[in-house]
């Protein structure tokens, strides 16, 4: 069985992270996705220092989904450059993981 992980990506809207969620889903390249609160993000880009609301996305998936994740979100994502981190789970309720893999079997 290969690792679950915890992608990480934002949003500029709820609609277009609730957008990206459901496709995510929908073509189980996720077995679920936390969409949170609103937050403020301060970043440099071109030279110049932005100031933005973003909604966060917690995605639960596995190593073998990832490459469907990451091309569903460059697909649907509105930023030019859209941040898409992997962090792997090193740990979690045996259970849970295992919910995790069959949701994301393609």
């Amino acid at each position: 069985m290969d690792n679950v992980l915890l992608l990480l990506t934002n949003l500029p809207d709820a609609q277009s992270a609730r957008n990206i969620a459901r496709h995510l889903i929908e073509q189980r390249a996720a077995a679920c996705v936390n969409i949170l609160p609103q937050c403020s993000a301060v970043y440099q880009w071109q030279g110049k220092i932005e100031e933005a609301n973003e909604v966060p996305l917690l995605i639960k998936t596995t190593e073998s989904a990832y490459v469907r994740a990451e091309k569903i979100i460059r697909e649907h994502h509105p930023y030019e450059l859209p941040e898409i981190i992997a962090v792997p789970v090193v740990a979690g309720l045996p259970a849970y993981l295992q919910w995790v893999h069959a949701e994301t079997l393609n």
